[in-house]
């Protein structure tokens, strides 16, 4: 359970060093990997006024109890912190039968109109699942650090939200000039909590993105210090990284597209795809020059891992847009010797389906309105993706 700092004010997290929380409905047992979070003092501590005053995860524990009985928690209070590790520490805690939770309100004392507004557009970026934007946005969730982190875990794990419910305040008790917004959203997938062993986590993800790198630097005949080649090499002896999965390589500047190459087929492992791949996006994508040395402290990695691409049966046109999944499917379009894809990223760019659709054609060098016939063979597969 991750849930905001309301009262105290401190950065990274605190995490109860204590044996159980409780409530009128009982005791509520901590997890006994909450003890391996507190050993990383990098990112966790035990913080007593926390401890005492704060509320946002207690406020859930009944509903917890009422529906599931029994069960044991972790809870993780969050201050301004790295998200990239807090979110990598919280998937190495992951199995089976794990249940995240994000606690947050929305927007806070707005009037009810301008409340609703606001909160239907903070509502549409967790839905897109865009947590760039999620952390730029004032008065719109006071638990934004939770939030972003199970949405960086839905991207890793292919899961896709759903929103339950949404009031505030004047649609319960109270007045209308200043209300407080909330959501119910869930996160699930096909691939959630299930072959979790399979996927790829923050670490492992870092360490493809410094294999990319180094990748680049010696293509430009740029030194590597022995130290982080070492360390590198010694990290990809991970067995994990000899799986065979399709694998895209995009870098960017400044937000702008320098090079995408990638491959769809699982013929290579992992890491392979990402040396080939990184050196085919710096130096061999047609749309660019060959990257410089200069430009090489300017670009930012990204790595995406994709699932094997599955068909995807549908009417006509209309029907193929509803069946799509904006933001977490991505899109193999063919017919004849014409094909090409779209990562799922690319929702950011393209969020409506028939714009997607439309720009995918034109990529494949077919009209814009080919898809809207049948007799295009439509895939999709789902990505775990990385950035730096």
């Amino acid at each position: 359970m991750l849930g905001p700092d309301h009262r105290v004010g401190f950065s990274n997290c605190a995490v109860g060093d204590y044996d159980a929380y409780e409530t009128p409905l009982g005791l509520i047992k901590l997890d006994a990997d909450t003890k391996k979070l507190l050993k990383q003092t990098e990112i966790f501590r035990t913080i007593t006024a926390s401890d005492k005053s704060e509320h946002s995860i207690e406020v859930i524990l009944p509903f917890l109890q009422f529906y599931l009985k029994n069960f044991t928690i972790i809870p993780i209070v969050t201050g301004p912190c790295d998200i990239n590790k807090l979110t990598g520490a919280v998937e190495k805690l992951l199995d089976a039968k794990t249940l995240v939770i994000a606690s947050s309100d929305l927007s806070h004392y707005l009037q009810y109109e301008e409340a609703v507004k606001r909160d239907k557009d903070t509502i549409d970026t967790i839905l897109n699942l865009d947590y760039k934007k999620l952390i730029k946005k004032n008065n719109s969730a006071c638990g934004k650090i939770p939030v972003t982190v199970l949405i960086k875990m839905a991207l890793h794990h292919n899961w896709q939200p759903v929103l339950l419910h949404y009031s505030n305040s004047g649609d319960t008790a109270g007045g209308r000039s200043k209300v407080v917004g909330y959501a119910a959203i869930a996160f699930y997938g096909e691939s959630l909590m299930q072959n979790i062993s399979n996927e790829f986590n923050e670490e492992q993800g870092k360490i493809l993105l410094d294999l990319a790198r180094q990748t680049i630097m010696e293509k430009l005949g740029l030194k590597i210090d022995k130290k982080s080649a070492d360390q590198l090499s010694a990290a990809l002896r991970d067995n994990q990284f000899n799986t065979h999965r399709g694998t895209f390589v995009t870098l960017n500047i400044d937000g702008g597209l320098r090079g995408c190459i990638g491959n769809i087929s699982d013929s290579d492992s992992v890491k392979d795809g990402v040396r080939k791949n990184a050196a085919n996006s710096a130096f061999h994508d047609p749309r660019f020059p060959a990257l410089s040395k200069d430009e090489l402290k300017k670009i930012k990695i990204e790595i995406s891992i994709l699932s094997e691409p599955k068909p995807l049966k549908y009417k006509d046109g209309a029907d193929l847009t509803k069946k799509l999944k904006v933001n977490v499917d991505g899109v193999i379009l063919r017919k004849g010797m014409a094909g090409a894809t779209f990562l799922p990223q690319v929702w950011k760019q393209l969020p409506k389906p028939e714009e997607f659709l439309a720009h995918l054609c034109m990529k494949a060098g077919l009209p814009a309105d080919a898809w809207q016939n049948r007799d295009l063979e439509i895939l999709t597969y789902h990505v775990q993706y990385f950035e730096e």
